[in-house]
């Protein structure tokens, strides 16, 4: 007796009691439109240099997880051999996802954000001659809102790895550790049969030159520098 109810024509009736077809192909046309400007203004301050130095941002509204200092964002660059510089230094391209991640918090503190950083390694970077970015608004105070994350992770051992360029100290220890691991392996019978102490030290103050020297001139002709020197450093060379 009674017919089952389709709920598209429901759904149809209620649309056109709003509006007709033709004003809402206009209102979908016009938010897709501001929608596509929208997104055009983010990718141009993400991409160009700003003069803005801080965001004004309502802090009812933050997620205190994402408030980072200056001193721990250059911790890990560090410790991970990364760069933390200006967003339009970023060769790479912008996900829609952190693009999406810039508008909804545009809407919800009502501002335009500006002055992005971006923390990459250098490779990711349009760095200038003299694996995961993490995108950042600066608040002010030596304090930056970090605003999305993408690609893949870094390197399990990758600050295992950097650990040798975190300092001086540092290097020196790597190469020592490395010559006297080429020492122990070095056949010295075929040179003395009855090896001493004296003699395995006077090896090893060999080779410790040999791979000190081979690593200064790298340093050099590459114009390499420790990681406290270059976290954020806009130069390749540096």
């Amino acid at each position: 007796m009674f017919s089952r109810t389709n709920i598209e024509k429901q759904l149809l009736k209620y649309r056109s009691k709003r509006t007709d077809e033709q004003l809402i192909m206009e209102e979908v046309q016009r938010i897709f439109s501001e929608n596509e400007k929208e997104r055009g203004e983010i990718i141009s301050n993400l991409t160009d240099a700003s003069t803005e130095i801080e965001n004004t941002f309502n802090f009812d509204l933050l997620n205190t997880e994402h408030i980072f200092h200056i001193e721990d964002i250059e911790k890990l660059c560090i410790n991970y051999r990364l760069r933390f510089l200006d967003s339009h230094y970023f060769k790479g391209d912008f996900p829609e996802e952190a693009i999406s991640e810039i508008r909804s918090l545009e809407k919800n503190h009502i501002i335009t954000l500006k002055n992005f950083k971006i923390v990459a390694p250098a490779k990711l970077m349009k760095l200038e001659n003299a694996d995961d970015p993490l995108l950042f608004a600066p608040m002010g105070n030596d304090y930056f809102y970090l605003i999305h994350k993408w690609g893949n992770d870094l390197h399990p051992f990758r600050k295992l790895l950097m650990w040798p360029y975190k300092s001086f100290e540092n290097l020196v220890f790597t190469v020592a550790l490395l010559s006297i691991l080429i020492t122990s392996l070095m056949p010295v019978q075929w040179f003395t049969p009855n090896a001493n102490f004296q003699e395995y030290l006077f090896l090893f103050l060999i080779i410790f030159k040999g791979v000190g020297g081979m690593v200064i001139f790298y340093g050099f002709s590459k114009g390499k520098n420790f990681n406290g020197a270059i976290w954020n450093s806009k130069y390749y060379n540096a």
